[in-house]
């Protein structure tokens, strides 16, 4: 296959996940069609992705990569991150994703308001990285680029003030019942926004990406994302893309200067599930000032 021609067809995953060309060359089929991004294949997968997604979102700009996401690389039955080897990105991961347990219980209780974390989540050292799971379950998530010993050293410290669920093997009964509680979240619009996370990414050194359910949708919001034509192709062309539709945009790219503040807005329809999505970019224009720096040293004393 002609080279501009091979990186043509990759160009719009490499902008999604973070891959490289040299990765995705032997996925080209050379049917000419870009290359796609695999969905989840079972329930599970989805569910574990969707919910990882929930919790790291709230970590905030700690890095120029949204919630410290180097790199994606999707399959069907397994999703492997490359994490900044950021202290503080780590630690916010380990303090954001492992289950702790309340010991109140109170009358008619919601089992979900006992658990905070993953309800579930396990962890295991692998060769080169960390796999988050959940028992029985057959989903994992696949986290590299620091060391392993560096992970464990500060979820030792999350187990010393919270207990030792960490290692326990299986399910605790407050656990179980977390996860088997009535839900209608959309785990797939989250476990494909997981896939595609790099899509948010704007090319400032500060990136931040949030994603909620709200009423009937679910609400994206960056704080310094991409040019919005860039981000609504990724999210909307097949079949890279999730075949999503614009229904409404307030956007300020097309004539776009550093000395606004003002944000853009693109609603979207997923019509595979009939859910919107309302998408913000706040454009901050955020730096790594003195403020960021003092920010970072103050979190590393905290969480590693």
């Amino acid at each position: 296959m002609n080279p501009a021609a091979a990186l043509h067809l990759t160009a719009d995953r490499r902008q999604s996940t973070g891959e490289y060309h040299q990765a995705l060359y032997p996925l080209l089929t050379g049917s000419g069609l870009a290359l796609s991004i695999p969905a989840v294949r079972h329930t599970a997968q989805a569910r574990l992705e969707a919910e990882v997604l929930r919790r790291v979102c709230s970590m905030g700009g700690l890095s120029s990569h949204p919630l410290g996401i180097v790199r994606v690389r999707p399959e069907e039955d397994v999703l492997t991150l490359q994490l900044v080897d950021e202290p503080v990105v780590l630690g916010h991961w380990v303090e954001l994703l492992y289950p702790r347990v309340s010991d109140v219980k109170e009358a008619g209780e919601d089992p979900r308001d006992r658990v905070g974390g993953v309800p579930g989540l396990r962890s295991a050292r692998v060769p080169g990285g960390v796999q988050l799971y959940r028992p029985d379950l057959g989903a994992a998530i696949l986290l590299r680029g620091f060391s392993p010993g560096k992970w464990e050293r500060i979820a030792a410290k999350r187990e010393s003030l919270y207990g030792s669920l960490l290692r326990h093997p299986g399910w605790t009964p407050v656990e179980k019942a977390a996860y088997d509680a009535p839900t209608i979240e959309p785990f797939g619009t989250l476990s494909a926004l997981l896939r595609r996370i790099r899509a948010t990414a704007g090319a400032g050194p500060v990136n931040s990406t949030d994603v909620w359910t709200s009423g009937r949708g679910l609400r994206l919001e960056t704080t310094d994302g991409p040019p919005c034509p860039d981000l609504i192709r990724l999210l909307t062309q097949k079949p890279c893309g999730l075949g999503w539709e614009v229904t409404d945009r307030m956007c300020t790219c097309q004539c776009d200067h550093h000395h606004t503040s003002t944000g853009c807005t693109v609603d979207f329809l997923d019509p595979a599930t009939g859910r919107p999505v309302w998408y913000s970019n706040l454009k901050w224009h955020r730096t790594r000032d003195v403020r960021h720096a003092e920010t970072l040293a103050r979190l590393r004393a905290v969480l590693t």
